[in-house]
């Protein structure tokens, strides 16, 4: 409960913050400028998979893991760090050359710094989190973002363009790192086991293989519609993408913090993890299918109201990735459990025949543009969740037929207040903000009343626990 409690709090600053950055830049930058950094993601995150190389995760999901252990585990992400920082600043010529945009080189010179800088803390982080000492993490992200936003609002209103957003994150990188080493016990020893090392890795290298998957499929979008259409068009769904990525982060960040440690603590009991998926499947799509539809009806004057005007191209994105967000977060919840029974190999088949798929869809629906590239993300999420609740009812006895009819009365519920929603914007024609907070205001009062009035079962506990967690606070 403590855990919960503190992790929804983080995450609320975590995105609170974010969303107030966002709306300030977003009226500071433009679109090329969100692009341009977007074509660089695909670079970060694979060199951060190699540096994590599933040993993070490894840490999580072992109960015997030793001062040594950790300590080499450190010394490796360290050393993993310089070693592809020192390559993305060879090739930083290269792929400036490749897309006509000389300002790449110094901008994946600073994202290389930041990848070393990040590398210090990368044993602490996930030590708190297998700890569940979710207060200090808390503490660290909100600081972390507050100082990088009001840095890079700083650096936006001077001028500086897309240099405030790579500065953004290397101030944050700099300042989490530190808070790390403050508030973490953790110190490395200086000593470093090859045993240690092939121990962990027969658990993390499917975990490495399987995030070079997802970041191979989630990232080549950049690549081919920043080369294909322009860093306009890929600001845009960057920008759109975000938005919807502002409550399902949410999620997927509390998820990511309880879920995987709770579940690896139960790993020995097949039926508690059964129960604990049902649990938090009803209650985690209990919330996440209202925001995604309700985001989905109100797209325009949410995109009006965080970006400004000339962001208004992303709505109709926006809409089609809310639809493709419904699914989301019981990707993670089955993936979870299977990780936490130490299936690691069985994660990264699940994820290659989902990435082998799915790219096929991607390349289908590039050929439409970037609309098609949206539509292509619903279709994965479809597919991907009825292969990843395959493996659970597999393992669990908890399949997709089971998983659907538990939240099947909060997506039908959510679907009556979404249709309301809709149906008050098409006749307003005022401006956007009185709008949406009427709409906010109706679609809430309404699908709290429609869940009372049927008695939905994720309705009663999510209030149940809520009200146990605030009288035992």
């Amino acid at each position: 409960m403590k855990a919960v409690m503190w992790s929804g709090g983080e995450v609320i600053a975590r995105q609170g913050i974010r969303l107030i950055v966002s709306v300030f830049l977003a009226r500071l930058l433009t679109p090329e400028e969100f692009g341009t950094v977007a074509l660089l993601y695909i670079f970060a995150d694979i060199a951060h998979a190699f540096i994590d190389s599933g040993f993070s995760s490894a840490l999580g999901q072992r109960q015997d893991i030793t001062h040594t252990d950790e300590s080499t585990v450190y010394w490796f992400s360290i050393g993993m760090a310089v070693i592809c920082a020192s390559l993305l600043w060879a090739a930083s010529p290269y792929i400036a050359d490749f897309y006509g945009l000389d300002v790449l080189a110094p901008l994946i010179a600073i994202m290389g710094l930041n990848i070393v800088v990040m590398s210090l803390g990368s044993v602490h982080h996930p030590l708190l989190t297998k700890q569940l000492k979710l207060k200090k993490i808390t503490i660290i992200t909100a600081s972390s973002l507050f100082i990088s936003g009001c840095a890079a609002v700083w650096f936006a209103s001077a001028g500086f363009g897309v240099w405030a957003l790579a500065l953004q994150q290397l101030t944050e990188s700099v300042v989490s790192t530190a808070m790390l080493w403050m508030l973490s016990g953790w110190r490395p020893g200086i000593v470093f086991s090859i045993a240690s090392l092939r121990r962990l890795f027969g658990f993390g290298g499917f975990l490495m293989l399987t995030s070079f998957l997802d970041i191979a499929y989630n990232r080549a979008y950049a690549l081919i519609v920043g080369k294909v259409y322009g860093v306009g068009d890929l600001g845009f769904y960057n920008r759109a993408d975000n938005a919807r990525q502002i409550p399902m982060q949410a999620l997927w960040i509390f998820l990511s913090r309880v879920a995987f440690p709770i579940f690896s603590a139960a790993a020995g009991d097949i039926e508690r993890i059964r129960r604990g998926m049902q649990y938090s499947i009803r209650g985690v799509m209990f919330i996440n299918i209202p925001i995604m539809l309700g985001l989905m009806v109100t797209s325009e004057p949410v995109i009006v109201l965080i970006y400004g005007d000339q962001w208004i191209s992303a709505a109709p994105l926006l809409q089609i990735l809310c639809l493709g967000g419904i699914l989301m977060p019981l990707h993670l919840i089955n993936l979870n459990a299977i990780k936490a029974i130490g299936h690691s190999k069985v994660f990264f088949r699940a994820e290659l025949v989902k990435k082998l798929i799915g790219t096929g869809m991607l390349v289908f629906g590039l050929r439409y543009g970037i609309l098609g590239l949206a539509w292509s993300q619903v279709a994965y999420s479809i597919m991907g969740f009825l292969v990843n609740a395959y493996f659970s009812g597999r393992y669990f006895n908890y399949g997709p037929l089971q998983q659907i009819l538990d939240f099947l009365p909060a997506l039908l519920l959510s679907a009556i207040m979404a249709c309301t929603v809709f149906a008050m914007g098409k006749y307003w024609h005022n401006s956007f903000i009185p709008l949406l907070s009427l709409q906010v205001v109706v679609g809430g009062v309404l699908f709290v009343m429609l869940c009372q009035v049927f008695r939905l079962e994720a309705y009663t506990e999510v209030r149940t626990m809520l009200a146990h967690g605030f009288a035992k606070k």
